[in-house]
């Protein structure tokens, strides 16, 4: 179920204090009137995910006549912040704007449902599921935090065909970077970036003391993003990112740091599983994976059909059924 809870009003952060600040200091100026001057320094603690930074702020004793005049601008300048912030600058929600499902995944499997995954504004995880039947853009609005970047994960899955939320790779939006006025454009590219978010989040909670500048949404999303457009980045990953085991890239980005080199294809061990064959005349024995990047898999009659099998649950789908291998158990189902 979506949890519609309204998003909270983004207020400047330095505005109020700024004006608190000097009424303390006109207040001070008043009580010790004709008395040596001395320094007073406020304290305003400021507070986010997991960590806490404190800003001091120190300020000379000032003529009367000049402090009088600051307190005035600021107060006006603290106004017109508030006002702005009880607009519709800010929209309430995003709507999700879905990308095109590939059209041979629907012609062997259909439409796909939908498993949604985000953070509401006190952080807390949610999940919603959308039916399937035709565009699903516009069908569901979301409400995120506003103070740091974080992900909204779309898995496509198919409960006809035991195919369940995790098999598929899903899509996936970075707020704010995604962001299109008030819709949110999922894409599959972006899911590499919501599951690798989720990865370095998973990766942190393990330690016993966290390191501000390593968590997920303090990462350069912009430099990651970047990388698989870089004749620098291994060829086999710029081709689909999810040969990448991300789990481990994560892990020791959180050990130690980020490392593009760490970016290669994940091992993978070539099983030979006996499947009907196929023929280029009837578009038939062409294998798909889960990822929307990878190219499919053929097999003619006088050559063995042998599949890469990473570590955990491997699906290929075809014209003549469902192949899923995990480890040396292989079941294969037919349509």
């Amino acid at each position: 179920m979506q949890n519609n809870v309204d998003l909270p009003r983004v207020f400047p952060a330095p505005a109020l204090p700024c004006a608190f600040v000097f009424l303390v200091l006109l207040c001070e100026k008043i009580s010790r009137f004709g008395q040596a001057p001395r320094i007073y320094t406020p304290y305003i603690y400021m507070k986010t995910l997991k960590f806490k930074r404190t800003t001091a702020l120190a300020l000379a004793r000032l003529p009367a006549v000049m402090v009088f005049s600051i307190l005035f601008i600021s107060v006006l300048f603290a106004s017109s912040l508030l006002v702005s912030g009880c607009t519709d600058r800010f929209p309430s929600g995003y709507i999700l704007e879905f990308p095109q499902v590939p059209e041979l995944w629907i012609s062997l499997l259909g439409e796909p449902h939908w498993r949604v995954v985000w953070l509401d504004p006190a952080g807390r995880k949610q999940t919603t599921d959308i039916l399937s039947g035709g565009n699903c853009t516009g069908r569901i609005k979301i409400e995120l935090p506003m103070t740091w970047a974080n992900p909204v994960t779309a898995w496509p899955y198919w409960p006809g065909y035991n195919l369940i939320p995790g098999m598929f790779r899903p899509a996936g939006a970075l707020f704010p970077f995604d962001v299109n006025n008030e819709r949110l454009r999922l894409s599959w590219n972006a899911g590499i970036d919501a599951i690798f978010y989720w990865e370095l989040a998973f990766a942190q909670s393990g330690l016993d003391t966290l390191d501000a500048g390593r968590l997920p949404f303090n990462f350069d999303w912009s430099r990651f993003r970047e990388l698989f457009e870089s004749e620098a980045t291994n060829e086999a990953v710029r081709e689909d990112p999810w040969v990448v085991d991300w789990r481990s890239v994560a892990e020791r980005t959180v050990a130690g740091s980020f490392d593009r080199r760490r970016l290669v294809p994940e091992t993978v061990t070539n099983k030979t599983i006996p499947v009907p064959a196929g023929s280029f005349n009837v578009n038939t024995g062409f294998w798909f994976g889960t990822s929307p990047f990878a190219k499919p898999l053929f097999f003619a009659e006088d050559e063995p059909s042998v599949f890469p099998v990473r570590f955990g649950m491997n699906v290929w789908v075809s014209t003549d059924g469902i192949l899923r291998v995990n480890d040396n158990v292989w079941v294969f189902t037919k349509n």
